[in-house]
């Protein structure tokens, strides 16, 4: 994409045109620019990010260009300029010093000045209008309210020509209108209060847009490359897929990529989470913006800077912005009928006591006013989304990446969480521990051709055959290779046909010596029949020759993980494998779960999925992303694990744990919990007080000044500092990690 069009091809017949919004910071900005561009013919989608200050068109670019796009936008008082990727200052801070934040001292202090002049006696008369003697308090009350004002009057004037009601436009004319009336200070109040209270948006907003930075600035700017056998610094982002680079005690990795040479300790916390170091030796993957800790390291790169992980999780939280959660959207339309409806009764207010009643034309048309401010959604319409950029960046800094803020809802209404077994409760790298000989062949004869017809299937099983057969190239002629997923695989050896898989596979290949036709008893000891591990036949012609034991014990931690998903409310935790029943009640008894259901082909997790769903409710599916996909799709909440290193888990998860720990799942679930929590706080807070101040106006118990404090200037602070608790919300150390770091060096803080 150009930084100087703007552009990037999308699908066919369409343009993603992508600008740079500097005075777009809160929802409300958002959804005013959003609702007008849905308008324009030849715009086919768009979608923003507050915290990014982003804006993201998808256009037909026979019929809209981007010189339209900023026309519009700029009828709304806004400023859109073509960016790119790389656009440095789309996280720079400046909330409290910012021109908007000098206008607010300013008036503050203006307001300030004529405040001390009316209370110690100054006040000289200045001059005389038809119904008023303006006093020097006044003059400087009237200049108060004009500087304050000035960061909505332009943007007030423009919604009144495109007739939309923004907070722009009522506080223009409640300014105006308390200064037309005589109010001056009441006028003067409402102009520094509320840009006041606009900075506070803007600030909420820059807290997340601060960690986001935050997360940016873990990936070093320089790197250590060797070139034409020479070491040389070069920048981070001119490296490329081959470079080796040189890391010592305290780098941070510049890029995504694989040892070469050494060992050393690696604080991963800023992408995995993990709260202590782990060892990468030769053939280890490294992640951009982790830390080499106590030793030597040659890595080559193997993903540019701008597509390490560490980006793909910032563009991600950027993005998340745009899944809207049910409260979001509950908010946004009962604000569209919330705003007209306060604006006419102010309307009312200001009208139909003086006509119809005779009472006093001032008094009610400042009830009006104050009716009018209260009108004002910005306090409502930020209380939801703010709760859920702090959640989602929050869990991005803790090693969590939730894909948007319905998934951090949904989350927390889960009912049951699914595991994977195989990758997920346990490592995914079962060994060989175990062969039984039935026709006569060696161990080493029967690992071979077992490898070789392996060698091409990609389940953990058959890679651990492979592994433990350690042979070279096969001497056999390999063909008509077949793998069914889940089962097994078939395959010719020099013409001789070979099949290797569970036993219900061999059975269905017609393999009737070596094993019961029944299946109840297996011709082979009483360890294989009932032990934890899986186990294979391998078969020729027909003739079981041995069954091999596979074993894969449950990760570290897996018991703990379960429980605290338990005291974090979860009802029910069910493990889903493909493996035997055997193999499934065993580490299901390991780890503490409530069912376990074997047997399983990628398609029955579907079914089984569907089925606690529709006995429990909401159900999370727990696996690794990419053999576990279509029951992730099926799922209320797909959850990947370990998606740090894969691009598939990173695009297609609704969340994804970055390492393997399952320790997170409670963490995130808790953190759903609370996220729902505050949310639900926030918009009753909202709406609460505003109603309660609209009740209170027509008895002349609100003031301009109050309305404004309390109605706005303190929901807004509540809410904000409310959804900010979320940010201070941390996983437990798990007890096996705090086991282990006993012996092992503290790590390096990696945390934002």
């Amino acid at each position: 994409m150009s930084a100087n069009n703007g552009r990037e091809q999308e699908a066919a017949g369409t343009t993603s045109l992508r600008f740079r919004v500097a005075d777009m910071d809160c929802a409300s900005c958002l959804g005013r620019i959003e609702g007008r561009l849905r308008k324009v013919d030849g715009v086919t989608d768009v979608t923003g990010s507050p915290v990014a200050r982003t804006l993201t068109v998808e256009v037909d670019p026979g019929r809209v260009g981007p010189g339209r796009i900023r026309d519009e936008v700029g009828r709304l008082g806004y400023l859109a300029r073509p960016t790119d990727e790389t656009d440095e200052d789309r996280f720079r801070q400046v909330t409290w010093t910012g021109r908007e934040a000098r206008i607010a001292f300013v008036s503050m202090g203006l307001f300030i000045v004529a405040l001390l002049l009316r209370v110690l006696g100054v006040q000289p008369a200045l001059f005389d209008l038809p119904f008023r003697t303006i006093l020097l308090p006044d003059l400087v009350f009237v200049a108060a309210a004009a500087v304050g004002g000035w960061n909505f009057f332009p943007r007030g004037v423009k919604a009144a020509r495109a007739l939309s009601l923004d907070m722009n436009f009522l506080m223009t004319v409640a300014i105006l209108g308390a200064v037309g009336i005589g109010e001056y200070m009441e006028g003067a109040a409402i102009a520094f209060l509320f840009a006041f209270a606009d900075l506070l948006e803007r600030y909420s907003v820059d807290r997340a847009r601060a960690s986001v930075r935050a997360l940016m600035d873990l990936a070093p700017d320089a790197a250590r490359v060797i070139r034409d056998g020479q070491e040389i610094r070069v920048a981070a982002g001119d490296l490329v897929i081959g470079d080796l680079v040189v890391l010592r005690p305290g780098d941070r990795i510049p890029a995504d990529g694989v040892v070469e040479e050494g060992t050393s300790a690696v604080n991963q916390a800023p992408i995995t989470g993990e709260s202590m170091p782990v060892t990468r030796t030769p053939g280890d993957e490294l992640f951009a913006g982790t830390i080499s800790q106590d030793g030597f390291l040659r890595m080559r790169v193997e993903r540019p800077a701008a597509e390490s992980a560490l980006s793909r999780i910032i563009r991600l939280v950027e993005q998340a912005e745009s899944r809207k959660t049910r409260s979001e959207r509950f908010v946004e339309r009962f604000a569209r009928y919330y705003t007209p409806t306060v604006t006419a009764a102010a309307v009312a207010l200001m009208v139909i006591p003086p006509l119809l009643f005779g009472a006093p034309f001032a008094t009610w048309f400042v009830r009006g006013l104050t009716l009018l401010v209260i009108a004002c959604p910005c306090a409502l319409v930020i209380s939801t989304p703010v709760a859920v950029v702090s959640g989602i960046t929050a869990a991005a800094r803790n090693g969590v990446l939730i894909k948007g803020g319905t998934f951090l809802e949904a989350m927390g209404k889960v009912k049951v969480v699914a595991l994977d077994k195989t990758g997920t409760v346990t490592a995914g790298h079962p060994k060989v521990d175990g062969i039984h000989l039935v026709d006569g062949m060696s161990e080493e004869e029967v690992l071979a051709r077992a490898a070789a017809v392996e060698a091409r299937s990609e389940h953990p099983i058959a890679r651990a055959i492979v592994e433990a057969a350690d042979a070279a190239t096969p001497p056999w002629t390999v063909s008509d290779f077949e793998a069914v997923p889940g089962r097994g695989a078939r395959a010719r050896l020099d013409d001789v046909e070979y099949v290797v898989g569970s036993p219900e596979f061999l059975a269905r290949e017609g393999v009737a010596e070596g094993m019961e036709p029944d299946l109840r008893h297996l011709t082979i000891p009483e360890k294989l029949q009932h032990g934890a591990g899986s186990f294979v036949g391998v078969a020729r012609e027909g003739r079981v020759l041995a069954w091999i034991s596979v074993s894969d014990p449950p990760r570290s931690g897996a018991a703990e993980a379960v429980q605290a998903l338990r005291d974090a409310g979860v009802e029910r935790v069910v493990l889903l494998t493909g493996d035997r029943p055997a193999t499934g009640r065993d580490v299901a008894r390991r780890i503490g779960v409530d069912e376990v259901r074997a047997g399983l082909l990628p398609e029955d997790k579907v079914k089984a999925v569907e089925e606690l769903e529709a006995r429990y409710g909401a159900v999370a599916m727990v696996g690794d992303g990419v053999n576990d996909a279509p029951a992730l799709a099926a799922a209320s909440v797909g959850i990947a694990m370990g998606a740090a290193g894969s691009d598939t888990a990173l695009e297609t998860a609704d969340i994804a744990l970055m390492g393997d720990d399952l320790s997170r799942l409670a963490y995130l679930y808790t953190l759903s919990n609370r996220g729902g929590g505050v949310i639900r706080q926030n918009i009753a807070a909202a709406i609460g007080v505003k109603a309660l101040l609209a009740m209170g106006v027509p008895l002349g118990m609100v003031s301009l000044i109050a309305a404004v404090v309390v109605g706005d200037l303190g929901v807004s602070l509540a809410v904000t500092l409310n959804a900010l608790r979320l940010a201070h919300l941390k996983p437990e150390v798990p007890p096996h990690q705090v086991r282990r770091s006993s012996h092992t060096r503290p790590a390096l803080s990696g945390h934002v």
